[in-house]
C-alpha cells in the first residue's frame, strides 16, 4: 500500500515514515503541495495524509482541486482544531480528520480501518480456505467454519495484510478494541492456536518473536 504524507514539519515526518514503514506501508513525503501534485500525478496512490497548513499553500483548496478529483481516501493531520474546519473537512470528503499532537497508534489504527472498508466487498482465498470480508464468512472448500467474533477478527486482521507480518502489538490492540481487556501474549499463542485448529489447513505462519502473517500462494 502506497501512502502520501504531505507534511512540513520535520520531526513528524520522520516518525511517521518510520512507523508506517514499520507497518509495512510504502511512503512518498512531500513537504509542499508542489511536490504533492508531481506525486498524484506519477504515483498509484492508496491514501493521502494532508496537512492542512503548508509553506506553498492551503491543504482545504489543495484537497478540493487536486486530490478529489482522483478519488483518493485522505486524513487529514493539521493542528487546526476548530470546530468548523473539522466539519468542512469532513464534508468536502476526507476519510478522516485528526488533531495535532496526536498519537501514532491511533493514526495508524485509523488508516487500517479505511483500508479495510475499502477490501469489505472482496473475497479473499488462500489455499483452501476463503475470507468473505463483507459477510465475515470464513469458508474451508465450500464448509462454512465456525469462529467466534474475536477469532473472526483476528483473521480478518490477517487477510486484510497478506504476505505482512502482523505485530503481536497490533494484535493487543485489535484485542482491546473489541473486547475492551487487556491481554499478554500467552494468550494470543492460544487464540491462534485455536484458529489454526478450527482452519485445519497451516495458512497461519508464526514469526517468532514478532508476530503472524498469511502468505498469498
Amino acid at each position: 500500500m502506497k501512502i502520501l504524507l504531505i507534511e512540513d514539519n520535520e520531526i513528524i515526518v520522520k516518525g511517521l515514515k518510520y512507523a508506517l514503514e514499520k507497518d509495512g506501508y510504502q511512503v512518498m513525503v512531500a513537504n509542499n503541495l508542489k511536490m504533492a501534485q508531481d506525486y498524484l500525478k506519477k504515483e498509484e496512490l492508496n491514501l493521502v495524509i494532508l496537512d492542512l497548513t503548508l509553506p506553498d499553500g492551503n491543504g482545504f483548496t489543495f484537497y478540493e482541486k487536486f486530490i478529489k478529483a482522483n478519488n483518493l481516501a485522505t486524513i487529514i493531520l493539521t493542528a487546526k482544531d476548530e470546530e468548523d474546519d473539522i466539519v468542512y473537512g469532513l464534508n468536502m470528503g476526507a476519510e478522516d480528520y485528526l488533531t495535532k499532537p496526536f498519537s501514532t497508534k491511533e493514526l495508524l489504527a485509523r488508516i487500517n480501518k479505511i483500508f479495510l472498508r475499502q477490501k469489505r466487498n472482496s473475497i479473499i482465498k488462500v489455499k483452501d480456505i476463503s475470507f468473505d470480508l463483507e459477510k465475515m464468512v470464513v469458508k474451508r472448500d465450500e464448509e462454512i467454519i465456525e469462529l467466534t467474533a474475536l477469532e473472526l477478527k483476528l483473521l480478518q486482521l490477517l487477510f486484510l495484510n497478506l504476505n505482512k507480518v502482523v505485530t503481536r502489538s497490533a494484535i493487543l490492540d485489535t484485542i482491546w478494541d473489541i473486547t475492551g481487556n487487556d491481554v499478554d501474549n500467552h494468550t494470543i499463542t492460544v487464540y491462534f492456536k485455536r484458529i489454526r485448529e478450527k482452519l485445519g489447513t497451516d495458512i497461519i505462519k508464526t514469526i517468532k518473536g514478532i508476530g503472524y502473517r498469511i502468505d498469498n500462494e
